[in-house]
């Protein structure tokens, strides 16, 4: 299982914070990785809502289905799987002295012989969560 935690602070307000990034098909903004996110499903955005995400890894695409798993005022989690990994995207969002602080937090865990993978891609994602950190703060302060 690989884990990967930034922490980005913008001066946008939380709740803006929070209505933009429940919509994960805006992972094309923030998410280096993510080539594109479409909406898999209709209706107002809430627990339960999916996307259709091919994202680039390693010079290869790969396509996950994202589930908004947990949705509150200060904390967004979307599940992201396929046959080969679970990923998990957990973002808390925090105000305060006129900032925001989002808490992003990866987990990644590999499924059957990927799991054997685990040691050699931690490196790689960390790469991925230092480029997602300067790619998140201009979107968010954007807004």
């Amino acid at each position: 299982m690989v884990h990967v935690h930034r922490t980005i602070t913008v001066r946008t307000p939380a709740q803006t914070v929070v209505g933009y990034l429940r919509d994960f098909a805006h992972a094309e903004s923030w998410d280096p990785g993510t080539v594109s996110c479409t909406r898999a499903d209709t209706g107002p955005i809430a627990v339960g809502s999916r996307w259709h995400n091919v994202s680039e890894f390693r010079g290869k695409k790969t396509e996950l289905t994202y589930r908004l798993d947990r949705l509150e005022p200060d904390r967004i989690v979307f599940v992201g799987s396929n046959k080969t990994a679970t990923s998990t995207d957990d973002l808390t969002i925090s105000e305060a002295d006129g900032t925001t602080t989002v808490s992003y937090h990866a987990t990644i865990e590999f499924h059957g012989l990927a799991k054997l993978a685990d040691p050699f891609l931690k490196r790689q994602f960390e790469k991925m969560g230092d480029d997602l950190v300067p790619a998140m703060k201009a979107t968010l302060e954007a807004l």
